[in-house]
């Protein structure tokens, strides 16, 4: 996969959460860069993450391009960068 043409990648998360941790290191280790969001901290991105969670702060949200996913495995977020 070409990184340059690949979409941002934006990971909203808070602290805590082992999900978040799981696939940060799962990003990490596949050389996927990301702009990461604490929920906890950025009231924004808080907001974003109620939004695509019908109201919900659920994390890890990864946002790609206009594809949102929810607690997404690392599997469906490398297929979602792949269809770009």
């Amino acid at each position: 996969m070409n990184r340059e043409q690949a979409p941002p990648v934006v990971f909203y998360w808070r602290p805590g959460c082992g999900f978040c941790t799981m696939l940060q290191r799962n990003l990490d280790g596949h050389g996927i860069a990301y702009d990461s969001r604490n929920i906890w901290e950025d009231g924004d991105a808080a907001a974003s993450v109620r939004s695509i969670a019908n109201g919900n702060e659920t994390v890890p949200t990864v946002l790609i391009g206009d594809t949102a996913l929810v607690n997404p495995t690392i599997d469906q977020v490398l297929d979602a960068l792949s269809r770009g």
